[in-house]
């Protein structure tokens, strides 16, 4: 190891810390990586994150691209070159935002989704606690279904009757 090594940032005359090249490089890559990411949002999305009117552009314009040339490739090196001039924790912010929201989403839907299942499966035991939680959900109809849904996979049918059960649990239940 080299005796002169040490831990302490090295600072140029004005005291700023002077970065490596490598650093200079990651942190390009990390924009370029932000800028990914907001490409990946629909117009609605990107409507709840603070963004430029040209970031924005550069956005719609790389969704235009295909992703496959070598053209989205530099646009998202431009979006980089922007979000450098860009305050980033607003936009970090809004983008955390929409991905707990969609990782929020998909968890409710797969807690319907095994709910449906086990009502399926188990029937009335399953039904009267889900009435304890939901009491305004209706037995009846709830039975119907599932009965209908048992006989639809006792017959290898198209399991129309469960998709049903899901469709009433999404419309009547939420959390």
């Amino acid at each position: 190891m080299n005796a002169d090594y040490n831990d302490e940032p090295l600072l140029d005359e004005n005291g700023d810390i002077i970065k490596s090249k490598t650093q200079l490089k990651q942190e390009a890559e990390d924009l370029k990586q932000l800028g990914v990411a907001l490409v990946e949002f629909s117009n609605a999305q990107l409507d709840s994150i603070p963004l430029t009117e040209e970031l924005r552009d550069a956005i719609q314009l790389a969704n235009r691209i295909n992703k496959k040339k070598d053209g989205f490739r530099r646009q998202l090196q431009l979006i980089g070159k922007i979000l450098r001039r860009c305050e980033l924790a607003p936009i970090e912010d809004g983008i955390n935002r929409l991905r707990a929201h969609h990782i929020k989403s998909d968890s409710q839907f797969h807690e319907l989704e095994q709910l449906r299942d086990d009502i399926v499966a188990q029937g009335d035991s399953v039904i009267s606690t889900l009435l304890d939680k939901h009491p305004d959900l209706d037995r009846q109809k709830l039975r119907q279904m599932q009965r209908q849904a048992v006989k639809q996979k006792e017959a290898e049918k198209t399991p129309k009757a469960a998709r049903e059960i899901f469709q009433y649990l999404k419309q009547h239940i939420k959390d």
